[in-house]
């Protein structure tokens, strides 16, 4: 969804401020007297950051964006976004090493999220990464070191 403040322009206003790409929005925090700044990506519905914001000289109202604040937001959000895409992909790509007859081999699982229903694949390759087996598993499938040997030591047969 698109969030209707975003824009391909650059705004520089002292409670908003966008480069097109990411926009900084400085609101009232609900929960107290305070400010907070929302940064948003182009594109997103949702804030990828939303942290305190400092008063103004005045003690009533934030103090206003500037270059040097909207780069360090920038800077986090980004590392924001970087490590959710990280911490992700380590929950949908898993592997293992196994020696099965005397050969070293990395097995791995990886998981494709879907609206309609994920899917899930297991291969395995040797140590010059040279692929040995490929199949289909449920999304569910527990990948463990006895699970990646026993599914080689069959040949690389559908595990049942």
């Amino acid at each position: 969804m698109q969030d209707t403040h975003d824009t391909t322009d650059a705004v520089q206003e002292p409670r908003l401020w966008s480069d097109g790409r990411w926009t900084a929005r400085v609101i009232k925090n609900e929960d107290d007297d305070g400010w907070a700044v929302a940064m948003t990506l182009r594109g997103e519905a949702e804030p990828a950051l939303v942290g305190p914001w400092t008063m103004g000289r005045d003690k009533k109202n934030p103090k206003p964006l500037d270059v040097s604040a909207f780069n360090t937001l920038v800077k986090t959000a980004s590392e924001v976004i970087r490590r959710h895409e990280q911490q992700l992909h380590a929950q949908l790509n898993k592997s293992v090493h196994v020696t099965v007859q005397g050969q070293r081999l990395r097995v791995a699982l990886a998981i494709v999220p879907d609206e309609e229903g994920a899917t899930a694949t297991l291969s395995a390759q040797d140590e010059l990464g040279e692929e040995l087996g490929r199949v289909r598993v449920p999304p569910t499938f527990k990948l463990t070191v006895a699970s990646a040997a026993a599914w080689a030591e069959g040949g690389f047969e559908r595990p049942r």
